[in-house]
Order: structure tokens, then sequence, then C-alpha cells
């Protein structure tokens, strides 16, 4: 068994996920505004306001809410 000192790295700030999601919201969705978008509590919520602003059936804007999402959380 050696004693060779491990090579580490020192940790690397994540971006805040929410936020980048947030401004990726306000590019598909040009009908948001900051305020709205900042508003936002969850998927379920994104897509009640995706289906009021776009005049969708709840379906369709659970789709284009899940492709543009995938996977990730508010």
């Amino acid at each position: 068994m050696t004693n060779a000192p491990q090579a580490t790295t020192p940790a690397t700030p994540q971006p805040d996920k929410a936020a980048g999601m947030r401004s990726e919201i306000a590019q598909k969705w040009s009908k948001f505004n900051a305020t709205e978008i900042a508003g936002l509590k969850d998927k379920d919520d994104l897509v009640t306001q995706v289906q009021a602003k776009y005049s969708l059936d709840k379906g369709q804007a659970q789709r284009d809410v899940d492709a543009f999402a995938n996977g990730r959380q508010l």
C-alpha cells in the first residue's frame, strides 16, 4: 500500500440550473415576461402558463414542456 498523494481538483461552481432553464424559457416562449418566468413554481405551473398564453390544449402544452425540459426540473 502506498501513501501517494491523490490528485484533487478544486470544486467548480455549478451554474444555477433553474436560472439557466428560466432564460431558455424566455427564449422559447416569448410571450412570458421576466416576472412571470421568475414566478414559475415547477413544470406543472409552466404547462398551465404555456397552455393559457398560447391557447393550447393541456396535452399539447405538456408535450411541449416535456420536450423542452428534457428531464430537467424547473
